[in-house]
């Protein structure tokens, strides 16, 4: 009895969301790829898995994602390492962009997504710093019209670079989504307003653009 308050004392001091922590192991009878092409590689020390967008998709900020199977996710945390390299063939306008879909619904035809250009966040120019990281609400959220819309509100900057493990987690609450990388203490990216709402649920992608040969490993949600 005693060791059974115990643990819940500690779980307590912890905080409740330690509870419902799950690493999710990426293997193939777990994914469904959306628009991509994945695969299995050990890179940098690291196993983990390949995605690349399918060269016939020439739309941009699309369902381009390798879907989890079974992952119903509302609030909560999503934690995974990524890391982008430039493919041979890649257009001049490719960051490296890579990043989390989330709350996809079954159709794959409505998400939240958050994603990284780590190209930018050491350019040369500082309007592509500011254009670090980016927001986007799929379908009729995409970059340029927030960008338009409501300029430096959807996007930010961080110090990041290509072929390099950098950790994304997102807290989302609501309508709210907050990124923070790496060991960040304060987040990089504050969303207040995404634009499906508090209430939409739904699945979780690792997502690529055009141009990018995306890598994810451990991988941790938290709901």
């Amino acid at each position: 009895m005693k060791q059974i308050y115990s643990t819940l004392v500690i779980c307590l001091l912890l905080g409740t969301t330690s509870l419902n922590a799950q690493i999710i192991k990426l293997a193939k009878d777990k994914l469904t790829p959306n628009m991509v092409f994945m695969s299995f590689e050990r890179i940098m020390g690291k196993e983990a898995l390949r995605v690349v967008k399918d060269s016939t998709i020439q739309k941009v900020d699309e369902p381009t994602f390798v879907r989890l199977n079974g992952i119903d996710f509302i609030n909560g945390t999503i934690e995974v390492k990524v890391l982008s390299r430039l493919l041979k063939n890649a257009p001049e306008t490719a960051r490296g962009f890579i990043g989390v879909a989330f709350r996809i619904n079954e159709a794959n035809s409505s998400f939240e997504s958050i994603y990284i250009r780590p190209t930018n966040g050491r350019a040369d120019d500082q309007i592509r710093r500011n254009h670090s990281i980016q927001y986007f609400s799929y379908p009729d959220y995409k970059f340029d019209r927030l960008r338009k819309e409501a300029p430096e509100r959807y996007e930010s900057y961080a110090d990041m670079t290509l072929n390099e493990w950098i950790t994304m987690k997102i807290v989302v609450n609501g309508p709210e989504a907050k990124l923070y990388l790496n060991d960040a203490k304060q987040p990089n990216l504050l969303v207040k307003d995404m634009k499906h709402g508090a209430g939409s649920s739904g699945g979780i992608g690792l997502w690529v653009e055009v141009g990018t040969e995306g890598y994810f490993t451990d991988l941790k949600i938290t709901k």
